[in-house]
């Protein structure tokens, strides 16, 4: 029997919501049509269609890098670029998918909190815009972002309105879009569609599911292309039903709220603990469910050896703590207690 081990390196670490897997097992049953012609996924669009308006075209895919890929790939043509933050996940963290498969070119913005703005986006298109040059078309942002912090629904309306103005589309990353409505207290509506977003790839697989994210497009019509661009980016699963429940369980009784609520507050209360020991620096705002730190050097090999997290630049000896829907106050204090007792040691060192 494997010993039950919670750490801090990531949300996709944490297992399955007890209530994701009971779906599984229930939609386990039977023979239904494989690539999403089933009833199993028709419930899943509706409910997404609750949630987020009757209008919007939904489909499932399988992890983050496909749901990102495939929604520019859909976004865009072979001459066009993406214009994002330089801390992207996109930029940092697909191994050039995005400039492989969907044949874009990345356009990034210096963001020091992990949050661009329109000034940042406009700087980045010429006024040339001749054949010599690739044509932006896209504002790719991530909420919340690779640093933790937040995008208010102002700061994404205005980076709606800059980018429509200038014929580009507004796509977000929403890996952990749940941990971000919470943060701000609204309905993930609020943050998204009702701020002008364009298309919208969200997040389930950090929030309690097995695997599946999903990809929103907001306007219909930009999702005419997509189910092309799905299947070429091998993103279209057979046996549909079972990625689809999961979200149809997520959606249902606000277990998304629930589950982001809970790796919130962890984080929170994590960075608390964690600002009353001496050398230890908290250096973002803490948001959603992120906690970045400073830490001397000589610690972080220490820490690690007891348990994971990633560092964030070794180099100024930033280390970055994720909390998860199933991370627990004892987790926290255990880790809390451990840094304690090494940053103490140290000064005997």
């Amino acid at each position: 029997m494997v010993e039950r081990i919670r750490d801090f390196g990531s949300d996709n670490h944490a297992g399955v919501h007890r209530e994701v897997m009971a779906a599984l097992h229930r939609v386990n049953v039977g023979h239904v049509h494989s690539y999403g012609d089933d009833p199993y996924t028709d419930e899943a669009v509706a409910r997404f269609r609750e949630v987020l308006g009757p209008e919007v075209e939904v489909f499932f895919a399988f992890n983050g890098t496909g749901a990102n890929v495939t929604a520019l790939a859909a976004l865009t043509q072979f001459y066009d670029a993406v214009i994002c933050a330089d801390t992207a996940h996109l930029h940092n963290d697909e191994c050039g998918a995005p400039e492989r498969v969907a044949g874009v070119k990345l356009l990034t913005v210096p963001a020091p909190d992990g949050k661009i703005t329109p000034e940042g986006v406009t700087a980045q298109i010429s006024e040339r815009g001749d054949e010599h040059e690739v044509r932006p078309s896209v504002v790719s942002i991530t909420q919340s972002s690779e640093l933790g912090t937040v995008y208010s629904p102002d700061e994404i309306r205005a980076l709606a309105d800059c980018a429509h103005a200038r014929g580009l589309r507004l796509h977000v990353d929403g890996a952990r879009i749940a941990n971000a409505a919470v943060s701000l207290g609204l309905e993930l509506g609020q943050i998204t569609g009702d701020c002008g977003v364009d298309v919208l790839s969200f997040g389930g697989t950090k929030n309690g599911l097995m695997l599946g994210e999903a990809v929103v497009f907001f306007n219909p019509e930009l999702a005419q292309h997509y189910r092309y661009a799905r299947k070429q980016g091998m993103q279209l699963a057979s046996k549909m039903r079972f990625v689809a429940a999961q979200f149809t369980t997520l959606l249902t009784d606000d277990l998304w709220r629930r589950n982001a609520g809970h790796a919130n507050a962890m984080a929170q209360a994590l960075a608390e603990r964690v600002r009353r020991i001496p050398g230890v620096e908290v250096v973002y705002e803490v948001q959603a469910n992120a906690v970045f730190a400073r830490l001397p050097l000589k610690v972080i090999p220490v820490l690690q050896q007891e348990i994971f997290f990633y560092p964030w630049d070794a180099k100024k000896g930033e280390v970055r703590w994720m909390t998860s829907f199933d991370t627990e106050s004892a987790d926290v204090e255990e880790f809390a207690a451990l840094i304690e007792k090494t940053m103490a040691e140290r000064n005997a060192w």
